[in-house]
């Protein structure tokens, strides 16, 4: 399967996962919530590994190199998504995690030598546009559910937004030449998840009260945080590094960013409303400059 479409294929389990995980990260809280669905996670990927054998491709040199990219990815960037994505909601948490792709293409640029061109080129700026348009002017005037409000300050959920993208353009990129030596991308988010998850319970075993959950889990929020885990985690996650492994790291990562455009048409069925004009304009940028970057 081409790099693109599995890049695609990530940035639609992330937009179906931020549904089950908005809730339970509100009640248990950020850090609790990234702690548990660490957990689910890495039981699922590590099943996964020995079962099909691809634990057999990580030796020491890869599993360090792993471990940092979970530290920063995970461990920080994914619990800054979530701090941020209980202040500001998800519709705005995702504009800012879409810095991602800005970030990397620079990135890619500076250190891997990758260079965007012509249509590609083009076709990412379409893209990247149309997904800051759709989220920016993609409210209604008339919204006012829960995860339209702002939480505490604004600047301090725009500041935990913008770590988060740089985290995950930071942890994504540094495994590039890794994945290229044809290590299990599987194995490779089992071992990722491990490390972010062990930092999570040091931080946890540290005391601090932060790190606490806010309110007991209860089945419900064990059954959203476990799916939200399946599909952004375990099937998202390794679809990334998987897509990293064959085609340019700057294209996957503006590729990836589309899916808050895909969270859109999900809170429409969620709340029953359709999407403000500008959500539509940008859908139809992103979904142009989609197409030239396919073509």
């Amino acid at each position: 399967m081409r790099p693109e479409v599995l890049a695609l294929l990530a940035a639609a389990c992330w937009a179906v996962s931020s549904l089950f995980s908005a809730g339970p990260a509100q009640r248990l809280g950020a850090f609790a919530f990234s702690r548990w669905r660490m957990l689910f996670a890495s039981l699922l990927l590590w099943a996964l590994a020995l079962l099909g054998g691809g634990w057999r491709s990580l030796d020491a040199s890869a599993f360090g190199l792993l471990a940092l990219s979970g530290v920063i990815g995970i461990f920080i960037g994914d619990t800054a998504l979530f701090a941020c994505m209980n202040r500001l909601g998800p519709r705005r948490s995702g504009v800012l995690f879409a810095c991602h792709a800005l970030f990397s293409a620079v990135l890619a640029w500076a250190f891997l030598g990758e260079v965007l061109w012509g249509w590609a080129l083009l076709g990412s700026g379409l893209l990247v546009g149309g997904v800051m348009l759709a989220i920016v002017w993609g409210r209604r005037s008339d919204e006012l559910h829960g995860w339209e409000q702002t939480h505490g300050p604004l600047i301090i959920g725009v500041g935990l937004g913008l770590a988060a993208a740089l985290c995950q353009s930071v942890a994504t990129l540094m495994l590039k030449p890794l994945m290229t030596t044809g290590v299990d991308a599987v194995a490779a988010s089992a071992a990722r998840m491990s490390m972010a998850l062990a930092a999570h319970t040091l931080l946890l075993a540290s005391g601090w009260a932060g790190a606490r959950a806010k309110l007991p889990m209860d089945w419900k929020d064990a059954g959203l945080t476990f799916m939200s885990a399946a599909v952004a985690m375990a099937l998202g996650m390794t679809l990334i590094l998987a897509a990293m492994r064959l085609g340019q790291a700057g294209l996957v990562a503006v590729l990836s960013s589309v899916s808050p455009i895909l969270i859109l048409p999900l809170l429409w069925l969620v709340y029953r409303r359709r999407p403000a004009a500008g959500a539509w304009l940008g859908a139809v940028l992103a979904v142009l400059g989609t197409a030239l970057i396919l073509n």
